[in-house]
């Protein structure tokens, strides 16, 4: 089924905040270490160096520069991200002309250029990029992370390019999934989710990280989101990043407004 446009934009917003934030401190340095892929690397060892590498952090605060690209027109602003670890992730325009806030039971979005709100679960986000998303799968996206935690006697690993390419062994042929793996740092380079049936891909490259303290944290995302003949693609850049600070979540969406309804 086809999106209608105000749908689809929406959808777009939504995407905006959940697949690509970047998470540091005010002492931030990028990080550029090299490494080898190497050959005998085992599954177990691949996934047991990404595991080690999870983000820790209280809260977040950031600007990030989003561009996106919708066949052939662009657009882009700069917009504040707050987030309080497992627990919210809150997204506000300039001027709080649009804001958005998820947490593991709702999305929420309203629109002051338009006079619109949504209120409802992850559905929408989910039809968006082609696979069930809850709050845990979103985060994780966020940290360059796998959607879940992995099970060593369920991948495979091969090199590829470098990189270290884990994919299920037992892989599906209605969803295919790889996570490409960093060889010096072992955060993902590359998520890969494709459903060939319904015409769908969604690629999210980490082309650059930040170092923090003890973390490698994302710096530069780039999403590219395919359903037939449509293509989105998001590019992310964070700037004026601090975290572990106490923060508020302003959300309430103004009298009249209307609603943006689902069918």
């Amino acid at each position: 089924m086809k999106r209608t446009s105000k749908i689809y934009s929406l959808a777009k917003g939504l995407a905006i905040i959940s697949i690509g934030f970047l998470m540091s401190c005010n002492s931030v340095k990028s990080y550029s270490k090299k490494g080898i892929a190497s050959e005998k690397l085992s599954a177990k060892q691949v996934i047991k160096q990404h595991e080690k590498q999870k983000a820790e952090f209280k809260t977040l605060q950031a600007k990030v520069r989003i561009d996106i690209i919708n066949n052939d027109k662009s657009q882009g602003s700069t917009f504040n991200i707050r987030i309080k670890k497992d627990e919210v992730i809150w997204l506000s325009a300039k001027l709080g002309l649009a804001r958005m806030m998820i947490t593991p039971d709702k999305v929420k979005f309203y629109s002051k250029l338009d006079n619109e709100y949504f209120d409802g679960d992850y559905k929408l986000l989910s039809d968006f990029v082609g696979v069930d998303l809850d709050f845990k799968k979103v985060q994780n996206i966020l940290l360059g992370e796998s959607l879940t935690q992995l099970n060593p006697d369920a991948f495979s690993v091969f090199v590829n390019d470098n990189t270290y390419a884990l994919h299920p062994t037992d892989q599906k042929p209605l969803l295919e999934l790889f996570y490409l793996i960093h060889p010096a740092h072992f955060k993902m380079q590359s998520l890969q989710l494709s459903q060939q049936l319904q015409k769908r891909m969604l690629q999210v490259d980490y082309s650059a990280y930040q170092k923090v303290k003890n973390e490698i944290l994302p710096q530069q995302v780039r999403v590219v989101a395919v359903e037939d003949d449509e293509q989105v693609s998001i590019e992310m850049e964070f700037k004026s990043i601090s975290i572990n600070q106490d923060l508020r979540f302003p959300f309430n969406i103004p009298s009249g407004y209307k609603e943006i309804v689902l069918k």
